[in-house]
């Protein structure tokens, strides 16, 4: 599986042809299908926008060259029919401005809001693989930070894009008209300014993309220390943390530095580039004057039309940077997008039904990667509908890995899981997944009410049901004695209530589920007596007719298993009863005996 690593290949002034040209181009461009009507109306307004831009300084060249330049009887009252004509236009150009801001804008919003829906719908389906290998933070950056840029590229690039150009074509056509010796000045400049805006755009480009990897980088950090947070307080290493943030926004600000001297020279430089033009026109204008070959009227609308030719430079500097911020979000984007699941429903998977609950391992292998180690090789197993297994073994020797393979969270390098006598590949994810039950040692809850974590297990279950599964997972009482009760708001992660507890509303969560299989990883392992009980309490309850896969440390907890399965690096080491185990006096008895010592 291809993970997202920076695409080195697309940095640079280049990167816009080489995406145009590859099927990036036709993703970027799908995204405005929804809403070409609106799309097309925001650039009709622009047009008229920039068409009444280049009309006004005409207007007012009527009234210096053909009003005021001669003696006419009715002078006044021309000069008040083109005032009243030059304030409709501004009427028009106000009404299709505020369109094209306020429209426009909501265009790039529902886009970026699709976008959004997108990546979050792509999150889900990438599997644990790809998870392993990344940070939270950069993952939460690229769906929220990097959105907001393309969503001002998508508004703003198109609108702008088309103001600028015939502002700028229309203000050379008519500057052009007007005098040719003083538009070859500006001609003459043009090809320098191009050069100057090529350069920094290249180094802005690669500038925005490493601010943005370091601001996915602060992110990181801070959801690792406020998701640890109790644990950095219980050791008292908030100084070390404080370290390590420093550490990352410096980096930030160093990012951002090299950010605004780049920008700083570019538009600092676009602004001398305007400032040295406007000061050349008047000189050679005036001495145009002088030499009788220009009209103070010309001049003074020569100098209009310079400032709306100016104007779109301008914006095509502030395009350079919403393009490049733009490009750089959306190429971090593609990045995650482009990442397929090694995890996916074949061709011809089938939905499972009727599900009893027996689970065969053929020859079962699993490593991580290619060039890894195998966790664990060459498994066997037939696991009976309904029987009661327990794995135990040293840390590392692939408990939980086997068990993960049966939910196809990791695909099996090697042999093959059955279902029923059916692989677990040819049957659809979502039956497999809806067929079995986990209770982890590392239990989520979600930041809610009590009721709405157990619901989890079956969104549409009444409460009597919630309430039913709470009971079976002796969860009723202590609920009961919380604020209010099944609606207590129980905080991000469960943090308000006890290890013992969490894990029973985990387990009740799984009641309501009622999977035939139910897979329950260490789930006591970090729990006072008082807690096990209970938890042991719901797990003798869970076994009533339904397989059942525990792995446990505390081997008193799974003393009533029908079978209990040891693991070692060599694979399967014994199998037996509890009592079976113990008389062989082998690596289970071995066991048992250290863990009675404790």
């Amino acid at each position: 599986m291809t993970h997202c690593q920076p695409d080195d290949s697309t940095n640079g002034m280049g990167l816009f042809g080489r995406t145009i040209l590859n099927f990036r181009s036709k993703k970027f461009l799908s995204y405005y299908k929804p809403y070409l009507g609106l799309f097309f109306a925001d650039l009709f307004c622009a047009i008229i926008v920039s068409a009444i831009t280049l009309v006004l300084p005409l207007c007012a060249r009527y009234i210096t060259q053909n009003v005021l330049g001669g003696i006419t009887p009715d002078a006044l009252s021309q000069i008040y029919g083109m005032g009243a004509i030059m304030l409709v236009l501004v009427a028009i150009q106000t009404m299709c401005n505020t369109f094209v801001d306020y429209q426009g804008h909501m265009m790039g919003t529902y886009m970026e809001s699709d976008m959004r829906s997108e990546l979050f719908g792509h999150y889900q389906k990438l599997s644990f693989s790809f998870y392993d290998e990344q940070k939270t933070g950069q993952l939460m950056t690229r769906l929220t930070n990097d959105l907001f840029g393309i969503s001002e590229m998508y508004h703003h690039v198109p609108e702008e894009t088309i103001i600028a150009l015939l502002k700028f074509v229309g203000a050379f056509v008519i500057l052009i008209h007007i005098n040719v010796q003083l538009t070859l000045i500006i001609f003459f400049v043009m090809p320098f300014v191009g050069v100057y805006a090529l350069y920094f755009n290249n180094r802005m480009n690669a500038s925005f993309r490493n601010s943005k990897d370091r601001v996915g980088d602060i992110n990181a950090q801070v959801e690792d220390m406020l998701a640890g947070v109790r644990v950095v307080k219980s050791f008292s290493n908030e100084e070390v943390e404080q370290k390590k943030f420093a550490y990352e926004n410096k980096r930030f600000v160093e990012s951002r530095r090299n950010d605004y001297w780049n920008e700083a020279y570019f538009y600092e430089g676009m602004v001398t580039f305007i400032q040295l033009l406007t000061v050349a026109i008047i000189v050679f204008g005036g001495a145009a004057i002088v030499n009788a070959s220009l009209s103070l009227s010309d001049l003074v609308t020569y100098l209009l039309f310079v400032a709306i030719l100016v104007d779109p430079i301008q914006k095509f500097a502030n395009l350079a940077r919403l393009f490049q911020e733009g490009i750089t979000g959306y190429t971090r984007f593609m990045e995650v997008l482009e990442v397929q699941p090694d995890i996916l429903d074949t061709a011809d998977a089938k939905e499972i039904a009727h599900v009893e609950g027996r689970v065969t391992f053929r020859n079962v292998s699993f490593k991580y990667k290619e060039d890894h180690n195998y966790v664990i090789r060459n498994i066997s197993l037939d696991i009976k509908a309904g029987e009661y297994v327990a794995l135990v073994g040293s840390s590392g020797v692939g408990k939980t890995t086997l068990c993960s393979l049966i939910p196809r969270f990791y695909e099996v390098t090697e042999g093959e899981i059955l279902v029923d006598g059916q692989n677990i590949k040819d049957i659809t994810l979502r039956s497999l997944r809806s067929n079995i039950g986990i209770v982890q040692q590392d239990v989520y809850l979600f930041a809610g009410t009590v009721a709405d974590n157990i619901r989890y297990g079956k969104l549409d279950a009444t409460d009597d049901e919630v309430i039913a599964a709470a009971k079976k997972a002796n969860a009723h009482n202590f609920i009961m004695g919380l604020p209010n009760g099944y609606d207590t708001d129980i905080g991000q992660r469960g943090v308000k209530l006890s290890g013992g507890q969490k894990q029973r509303l985990s387990i009740a969560r799984v009641f309501l589920k009622n999977p035939p299989i139910i897979i329950f990883d260490e789930a006591t392992s970090a729990l006072d007596n008082e807690s096990e009980k209970a938890v042991q309490e719901s797990l003798e309850r869970l076994t009533d007719n339904r397989t059942m896969l525990v792995i446990a440390h505390r081997l008193t907890t799974i003393r009533n298993a029908q079978r209990i399965i040891v693991l070692t690096d060599n694979g399967v080491e014994e199998q037996g009863t509890h009592d079976e185990l113990v008389a062989l006096e082998g690596t289970y008895a071995n066991l048992y005996n250290m863990h009675l010592q404790v």
